[in-house]
């Protein structure tokens, strides 16, 4: 159990630094990493030593599994796919805007060293 809780904070503590840095693509990857944490979390939530087989041999409630947890994080994968898609997306067409200004210096670029 206390492995999962690291592995979570590590999780957490990589998506906060990555989702925190100017480029888009590493918040992209930011908000994966923090997607596979509540993926975990929610696994966790669901208690893992509680669980047997998913269908017991006995059909009975208290010896199977709960099926919300795996629902949740069923659910949960499907919409950070959608989100990172779209950020990938928007780091894509970010890169196309026309913004002739370097981002650190403030000073205007040519057309020809603009990334196209």
């Amino acid at each position: 159990m206390m492995v999962l809780a690291l592995t979570i904070g590590v999780l957490v503590a990589g998506a906060t630094y990555l989702v925190l840095q100017r480029e888009m693509v590493r918040i992209a990857l930011g908000f994966l990493l923090l997607s596979h944490a509540v993926n975990l979390l929610i696994i966790t939530a669901g208690g893992p030593e509680r669980r047997g087989e998913a269908l017991g041999s006995v059909l009975d409630p208290g010896s199977t599994a709960d099926p919300l947890p795996a629902a949740f994080v069923l659910t949960a994968i499907v919409i950070a796919f959608a989100i990172t898609i779209y950020l990938l997306v928007l780091a894509v067409a970010g890169r196309r805007g026309d913004d002739l200004t370097d981002d650190l210096s403030g000073e205007e670029v040519p057309d020809d060293d603009v990334h196209r």
